[in-house]
C-alpha cells in the first residue's frame, strides 16, 4: 500500500468516527433523529410537567424585521437586560417605599403603581426561547416579518374593558376566575407574567392538559368529532389525532368571551406537539379565520421541563380585588351625582368609561 493511500484510509477513518461521535450527533440536528417513546397505548408519550415562559414574545419587535434567528449579541443584550432589571428589583429598599415613588415604566409592559408587582412574585422566564438550539425573536414564523396579518376592514375587537365596573359579569373572565389570564390556555397556548406551567396526561382516547393558570383543564378528544349542538365550550371544542411521533390538534366552536384577537365564530387553530428531545417538545401552531384574516398565521416554540409539579392555582383566596373594584367604581358614580347635584359644572363620567385603557 502506497503512502497516499495509507493516508486517505487514515483521513477517512477519522471522518467516520466523528461523524458517529456523541458530540457531533449533538451538534448537527439532521446528524440523528430523536425517536421519541411511547406510552401504553403505543402513542407518542408526551406527558410530563411543561413550561413555555420565556423573554420571547408572540409577535416580533419590529427592529429585528424579517429575520427570524437572534444574533449572539442581541441574546446577550435582552437576556443581560433582564437580569439587571431582576437584579435592581432584589436590592433593598425603603419600607416607607410608596407606589407613588415607583418609576413610570419597570419593565414586563408594566409602568406605575403597576410596578408594585415585586419580581420574587412573577416567573415570566429569563431566557430567550431557543427552537433546535436557534434564539428566536419571536413565536410567529408565518408571515416572515413575524407580525400578524392585518385585520380585514371593518373588523373590529372589543374593549373588554368597555363596561368595567358596572358590574361583576362585565369583569373579564381572567377577573372573574372562570379563565385564564391573556391565552395562557390557549389554544393558542402563549405564556404570561406566571404560573407558565402545564400537565399533560394522556390515555388511549383523550388527552388532558392542566394550565397551572386560573385551574383550566383543556381536553382533546382523540379521534373525536366537533360537536354540532351549538355549543362554544370555553377553550373551544378540541379533537386530537396522532400521526407518527405527532399529536396534532383541532379546535373549533369558540365562543365570543375568549376571541383570539378578535377572532371566534369561524375560528380554526391547529397544533401539532412533538417530542423532539428528552427534554423538549415542540410546539407548532397554525391559526385561520377567514373573517378576521385574508391569510392564516403560524409559529412554534418549545416546552422545557418545568420544576416540580402543578399546584392549585386558588385564584380567589384572599382576593378583594373584585368586591374593590365594584366598590370603587359606586363611590366615583356616588362623587359624580353629588358634584352634578351641586351645579359644579365640572362633574364627569364615572371612571369606569377609562379604566383599562391605559
Amino acid at each position: 500500500m502506497s503512502i497516499k493511500q495509507l493516508t486517505t484510509l487514515i483521513i477517512g477513518a477519522a471522518i467516520s468516527a466523528l461523524l458517529s461521535s456523541p458530540l457531533f450527533a449533538a451538534a448537527s440536528p439532521t446528524a440523528h433523529q430523536y425517536k421519541a417513546p411511547l406510552n401504553s397505548y403505543g402513542q407518542p408519550d408526551l406527558e410530563g410537567t411543561w413550561t413555555n415562559a420565556t423573554l420571547t414574545v408572540l409577535e416580533r419587535p419590529k427592529e429585528y424585521g424579517a429575520r427570524l434567528i437572534m444574533t449572539p449579541e442581541e441574546v446577550k443584550k435582552v437576556e443581560g437586560d433582564d437580569a439587571k432589571m431582576y437584579a435592581a428589583d432584589a436590592a433593598p429598599r425603603d419600607p416607607k417605599f410608596k407606589t407613588t415613588d415607583l418609576p413610570h415604566e419597570c419593565g414586563k409592559g408594566f409602568s406605575g403603581a403597576g410596578c408594585g408587582y415585586n419580581f420574587a412574585w412573577i416567573d415570566p422566564g429569563n431566557n430567550i426561547m431557543r427552537v433546535n438550539g436557534e434564539p428566536r425573536s419571536s413565536f410567529i414564523t408565518d408571515p416572515a416579518d413575524g407580525r400578524l396579518p392585518p385585520a380585514k376592514p371593518g373588523v373590529v375587537v372589543e374593549n373588554p374593558y368597555l363596561h368595567y365596573g358596572e358590574n361583576p359579569e362585565n369583569q373579564t373572565l381572567a377577573e372573574r376566575c372562570l379563565s385564564s389570564f391573556g391565552y395562557s390556555a390557549g389554544p393558542v397556548m402563549l405564556p404570561l407574567l406566571y404560573n407558565n406551567n402545564y400537565e399533560i396526561a394522556q390515555s388511549k382516547d383523550t388527552v388532558a392538559i392542566v394550565i397551572e393558570m386560573v385551574h383550566d383543564v383543556r381536553i382533546i378528544r382523540i379521534g373525536g368529532k366537533h360537536r354540532t349542538d351549538g355549543a362554544r365550550p370555553w377553550m373551544g371544542d378540541s379533537i386530537g389525532w396522532y400521526e407518527g411521533p405527532t399529536l396534532v390538534v383541532e379546535t373549533t366552536n369558540f365562543p365570543q368571551a375568549t376571541a383570539l384577537q378578535g377572532a371566534w365564530k369561524q375560528l380554526k387553530v391547529t397544533e401539532r406537539f412533538t417530542r423532539v428531545a428528552p427534554h423538549r417538545i415542540l410546539y407548532k401552531f397554525k391559526v385561520e379565520d377567514p373573517t378576521v384574516w385574508d391569510r392564516p398565521w403560524s409559529g412554534e416554540y418549545e416546552f422545557s421541563p418545568s420544576k416540580g409539579r402543578i399546584f392549585e392555582y386558588a385564584c380567589h383566596e384572599g382576593n378583594y380585588a373584585l368586591s374593590g373594584i365594584l366598590a370603587g367604581m359606586r363611590a366615583d358614580e356616588s362623587a359624580a351625582e353629588k358634584a352634578k347635584a351641586a351645579g359644579s359644572g365640572k362633574a364627569e363620567a364615572p371612571a369606569a368609561q377609562s379604566v383599562g385603557k391605559k
